[in-house]
């Protein structure tokens, strides 16, 4: 699905929907705000407002949460480029839905102490290598 473009009549402007980016934007920032969320109940639980004051708990769930903000963003703006250069619709839902799953996957690793937090790592990566070189392939510069 290409980039619909809309006009605006109060500024005489075009504007671009861009439906799967914004489907896996609105995701990753319920994502992110659960994770965030889950700071804010473990420090209370614990006390501890500023740092990680020892705890594992409280460092991971800092972590998990951080991690997110660090890597999402990036893959985002890439599934944007991808979308306005006019990728293709399934491969950017293959693309937004594997990153959702890589954090889910990632955040859960964190939180839990689990070995699927290295399958997300890597997931995530592949995500961010696989829009990078799609959106090369895609030629944006004309």
């Amino acid at each position: 699905m290409e980039a619909h473009p809309l006009t605006n009549p109060l500024l005489g402007t075009h504007l671009f929907a861009v439906p799967v980016t914004a489907l896996y934007a609105a995701l990753n920032v319920f994502l992110t705000v659960g994770l965030g969320l889950n700071v804010s109940q473990v420090r209370t639980r614990l006390k501890v407002f500023r740092g990680d004051g020892g705890h594992a708990n409280l460092s991971a769930a800092i972590r998990a949460h951080g991690n997110n903000v660090e890597h999402v963003p990036l893959a985002l703006i890439l599934l944007l480029v991808a979308e306005l250069c006019g990728g293709n619709s399934l491969a950017l839902h293959a693309f937004g839905g594997t990153l959702l799953v890589a954090r889910l996957a990632h955040a859960f690793g964190m939180l839990s102490a689990s070995r699927v937090q290295a399958v997300g790592a890597v997931l995530t990566l592949i995500v961010q290598l696989g829009l990078a070189g799609y959106v090369l392939w895609l030629r944006p510069w004309g």
